[in-house]
């Protein structure tokens, strides 16, 4: 196109240049569509009344093509009038991209756009060949060798232009080896496992480790550098990095070579510049000592440490910088901290942002650091944990702008971003161990957005039928004292639930709780209540519960006390990762009561941040529970149970722990053989005998001295066991499979190795991890048995007294929460270890509506 433009522009002097010069006493411009005649005269260097020739004219020719608005310019004369005749460049009507998936659309639209690439753009082929090889050029930075990209220009009437640009992005070259040369002090395989970039192993199809890319590589030459920096190594370097590129373009070779040098050990640290402090208050940081192996991150640490100690008292934008100055003949370093505090800051305000729902107030009332006394790094981060402890927020950033004009003013600038705290809800869910849920809820967390806690609802499933209203103010008064209250009815009904003993219980009642900030991770609650409580024997009843009935009666008026201690110093309110939570509480039965009993509770969770999103869990809780006065043991309806979600998963809700002792009759026993066979007697054949009077159903016993039915169709005549005295020996035989009664001890433990889901950028709302679960439940009191008619049942065959470890069940397996706008939905895939005969398993289960 160039040539052509040449070739014209020649055509065009060899035209003009027989005229002698002329005086233009008028310009006409001829072929203009977008371009205006304002345009073009502002870069034309000449004008009516001016004298031209052949060069003047060239030299406006030259003009007009370096505008870049023109695809071809002619010049004609008529008598002293000079004619443009201009020929447009064609602009862009559409732009498409086609075939690009690791560069989103948007980011290449921006590209070319700043490339001078866009819809509604003059066309310019070089700058389109120009950007095709950029694009080219960042695939390769992302490792894809092979990319390919085509261009396409249509041209469309009215001089346009629609381009299609054909991408073929190609494969990401794997890692076929990655080489480290010139290391002596650490092997290849610790130098190795420092990179995020991997040689091809089982793992890479779902860490991608083995992908390469220049960024990447860049990032692990200065990994490998602070690896050898803070081990001592102050000479280290990197001597030359080689990128090999396999004969098929799929595969890359990596070669780092590096230069170690020596260990350089720590002589002298000092302290330089306006410390502000007292010298201790600063070596008192240090996280390093002469004699020690230099170590670059530890300078670090104790520079940030520093920072952070000057920040709160005031002095924001301090500075401390760790200067190491080597002593390359005796291998030592010295190290001066030169302390450059600044200014005390002072704060103008402090601002919220994001809190759309929720109310100012509920976040200032959380603020430790004040408006108008001087910027604390301490009590800043401090509000800015409160604020997501309260658990109405998915994320929480703060900021600390220097006030326009002023060297020690800052504002504090937080900003939310709100999460579902609550719910109106119709719904029909399922939950395991308690079979179809049908309810109605009215929720919410953040009341009105004024940080109180409301709860009405209405529930049903299969064990239980429940009203409950519950309020919270955490604010109840201006120095953070705390009131809630709760009212409640509920019908429970065990007969369905195989799982634990047969009773029901209707039980009404409320209570006030008052809490108190002992500090600003402890509260202290006290709360005082009363429930009335009616209960009905089930259609098979254990041993237990008639007795207790027997002795008790069957409605029950109690009125309680309690205390409660929480320390909460986890980062969040929901889905935490780190820091540490502990619960204590005491619940008592007061005297005047039907039933005085009293229960202990501890619980305690551990996050262990590991990296990123990862972390580690570990969670106990422990609770014991008894009776006293006139009541020797804890009520059976009180006891702890274990199992399901929340507890031990793997097993049925509500399943593990002591069983109550079943209703049952007696009945004889027969003798077996070494092979649990019924024996029968027999003829002179050695052959079984008939009799037609012998009972078409025998017993033999089991392990825990139960009968068990066997058929005895033919009407064989068994042989009995008999007592030295000659009668029959009887046991009893269950009318049900023994159930889940409960214990008065509780001991039970988690391991989470909490991990991020793949694929998904927000990790809010969503929770996936690994577990382990181990405990039980226990008693200190078991039922005894005594039965005339088996002489032989005198202890509980299914409770045992103490805490056994024995008896400890355990799990493994797989959990994925999701806040739902119809409140949290947790899936559970579990493996029993160590299940015992009688236990309830549960493989699959999931819930909606409590978070675990």
């Amino acid at each position: 196109m160039r040539s052509l433009f040449l070739t014209l522009l020649l055509g065009l002097v060899s035209s003009v240049a027989v005229a002698d010069s002329f005086v233009v006493e008028d310009i006409r411009l001829e072929g203009l569509q977008r371009v205006s005649a304002g345009t073009v005269f502002e870069r034309l260097p000449i004008a009516v009344g001016d004298s031209v020739d052949s060069s003047r004219l060239s030299e406006v020719s030259h003009r007009l093509f370096a505008s870049g608005l023109f695809n071809d310019v002619k010049l004609y004369r008529d008598g002293n009038v000079l004619i443009f005749q201009l020929v447009e460049l064609p602009t862009i009507t559409t732009i498409d991209l086609d075939g690009n998936s690791a560069i989103p659309d948007d980011a290449l639209l921006d590209s070319l756009k700043n490339a001078g690439l866009s819809e509604g753009m003059v066309f310019k082929r070089s700058t389109l060949d120009r950007i095709a090889l950029e694009l080219e050029r960042q695939y390769v930075i992302q490792g894809r060798y092979d990319a390919d990209i085509n261009t396409e220009v249509t041209a469309l009437p009215r001089n346009r232009v629609s381009l299609k640009i054909k991408i073929d992005e190609g494969n990401v070259a794997s890692i076929a080896h990655i080489n480290i040369v010139g290391n002596k002090a650490f092997s290849d395989e610790q130098l190795l496992k420092q990179l995020s970039l991997q040689e091809s192993n089982f793992w890479s199809w779902y860490a991608g480790d083995n992908k390469y890319s220049r960024e990447k590589l860049a990032a692990d030459q200065e990994t490998l550098r602070s690896w050898y920096y803070d081990r001592g190594y102050l000479r280290f370097n990197i001597e030359s990095t080689q990128v090999a590129l396999a004969p098929g373009k799929d595969g890359v070779y990596i070669t780092i070579s590096v230069s170690e040098g020596e260990v350089y050990h720590i002589r002298n640290i000092n302290l330089a510049g306006n410390l502000k402090l007292d010298e201790e208050e600063f070596t008192k940081l240090y996280q390093i000592k002469s004699g020690d192996v230099f170590s670059r991150r530890k300078v670090v640490d104790s520079s940030e440490s520093m920072i952070r100690r000057l920040g709160n008292d005031g002095y924001t934008f301090a500075k401390v910088d760790g200067n190491p100055k080597p002593d390359d003949e005796a291998l030592e370093v010295d190290i001066t901290f030169f302390v450059e505090p600044g200014r005390r800051t002072y704060v103008r305000s402090v601002n919220f942002s994001g809190n759309d729902n929720t109310e100012d107030e509920v976040l200032r009332r959380e603020m430790v650091q004040m408006e108008g006394g001087w910027a604390s790094t301490e009590k800043i981060e401090s509000g800015k944990n409160r604020l997501n402890q309260l658990g109405f927020f998915k994320t929480v950033t703060v900021e600390t702008p220097a006030v326009p004009g002023e060297d020690d003013l800052i504002d504090v600038n937080y900003n939310v971003e709100e999460q579902l705290n609550g719910s109106l809800n119709f719904n029909i869910g399922y939950a395991g161990g308690s079979g179809m849920i049908l309810g109605a809820s009215v929720s919410q967390n953040n009341f009105l957005g004024t940080g109180n806690r409301m709860s009405l609802s209405v529930q049903k499933n299969d064990t239980t039928q429940s009203y409950n209203f519950s309020y919270y103010n955490p604010y109840y008064t201006i120095d953070g004292v705390s009131r809630g209250y709760n009212l409640f009815y509920r019908e429970t009904d065990y007969k369905s639930l195989s799982t634990v003993s047969d009773y029901q219980t209707n039980s009404k009642g409320g209570n006030v709780t008052f809490g108190y900030p002992i500090s600003s991770r402890q509260r202290l609650s006290a709360s005082v209540g009363y429930t009335n409580t009616k209960m009905f024997e089930g259609s098979t009843v254990p041993a237990e519960i008639i007795e207790f009935m027997d002795e008790q009666g069957d409605t029950f008026d109690e009125y309680s006390v309690g205390l409660n201690w929480r320390y909460n110093g986890l980062n969040k309110g929901m889905f935490p990762t780190a820091g540490m939570e502990q619960k204590l509480s005491v619940d008592i039965g007061v005297p005047g009561s039907d039933l005085t009993s009293y229960k202990l509770g501890y619980t305690a969770n551990y996050y262990f941040p590991l990296a990123d999103e990862w972390s580690f869990r570990i969670r106990t809780e422990l609770g014991y529970g008894n009776g006293y006065g006139n009541l020797s043991r804890l009520p059976f309806f009180k006891n702890y149970r274990s199992g399901g979600l929340g507890s031990i998963r793997g097993y049925q809700s509500n399943s593990l722990g002591p069983k109550g002792l079943p209703e049952y009759t007696a009945v004889p026993v027969v003798e077996t053989d070494s092979d649990g066979n019924v024996v029968y007697e027999t003829d002179n054949l050695g052959l079984p005998e008939y009799d037609s009077s012998s009972p078409s159903i025998v017993y033999k016993t089991d392990a825990d001295g139960a009968a068990v039915a066997v058929s005895n169709s033919n009407h064989y005549k068994p042989v009995y066991k008999t007592n030295d005295d000659g009668s029959v020996v009887t046991a009893p035989a269950y009318y049900e499979t023994p159930a889940a009664l409960g214990g008065n001890i509780l001991v039970e433990s988690s391991l989470e190795l909490i991990f991020p889901l793949p694929f998904i950028e927000d990790q809010s709302s969503v929770r996936s991890l690994v577990f382990f679960d181990a405990g039980n439940t226990f008693t200190d009191y078991c039922y005894s048995p005594y039965d005339e008619d088996i002489p032989s049942l005198t202890s509980h065959p299914y409770c045992e007294t103490g805490v056994n470890l024995n008896d400890i069940r355990m799990s493994t397996g797989v959990s994925l929460t999701w806040i739902t706008a119809i409140g949290p939905l947790t899936f559970v895939y579990s493996i029993p270890l160590n299940d015992q005969r009688n236990d309830k398993t549960e493989g699959f289960e999931f819930s909606l509506g409590q978070v675990f």
